[in-house]
């Protein structure tokens, strides 16, 4: 029998389940999903650990909680930087401005990244949600260029496996770090290929 869990409807109840939520954030942030526990997320959020099991069946259902925090906050610094775009759009400016923007947030959310992306790879819920995140970045940046009146052939394609190369690099650059590779060369390298897609658009 699945265990039932309660929701809160008052103010203070809410208050309280958003503060689990938040510290469990903060110490998945820092130890990762599976050096942490039900007793550590309790202790920052100043509650007993019963409580925390009165608001969430386990710990994966709390990280479920916590994938939506993350999301928003990756998502925003990309989808900042596509809003403010105006006029001429500067590919040669753009490009590089978001690689450099990814790098910073998976390096600010190293071990949550972790966490999050190795469970998309078997829990279908969290992989259904960084689905929708890809899907409202693609979305929001092609509806951007097209209301700049940029024009390319297979804009959300483009977009989409630009947003694939930035990640992979992303990751070989924070995480993976082999020794024989040149990061900044593989920046020029990943900026190039990008901006070499939208070359038609100028």
């Amino acid at each position: 029998m699945e265990k039932s869990v309660r929701e809160p409807r008052q103010g203070r109840a809410i208050e309280k389940k958003n503060k689990i939520i938040s510290a469990a954030y903060e110490v998945f942030a820092e130890v990762g999903y599976y050096g942490a526990n039900t007793t550590d997320i309790a202790k920052r959020a100043g509650v007993s650990t019963g409580i925390v099991y009165g608001y969430f069946k386990n710990k994966r259902d709390i990280l479920l909680y916590v994938l939506d925090i993350y999301i928003g906050v990756v998502a925003s610094p990309i989808m900042d930087i596509v809003s403010k775009l105006s006029g001429d759009v500067n590919f040669d400016k753009l490009i590089p401005e978001i690689v450099d923007a990814t790098i910073d947030i998976h390096k600010k959310n190293e071990h949550l990244h972790d966490a999050l992306h190795s469970f998309a790879a078997s829990d279908k819920e969290v992989n259904e949600k960084f689905i929708l995140l890809e899907d409202h970045i693609n979305e929001a940046t092609t509806k951007k260029l097209v209301e700049l009146n940029v024009v390319t052939e297979n804009m959300s394609e483009k977009i989409h496996l630009s947003m694939n190369l930035i990640q992979s690099y992303a990751h070989e650059c924070v995480y993976d770090k082999h020794d024989y590779i040149d990061y900044e060369a593989m920046r020029k390298v990943v900026c190039d290929i990008i901006i070499g897609m939208f070359e038609d658009s100028r």
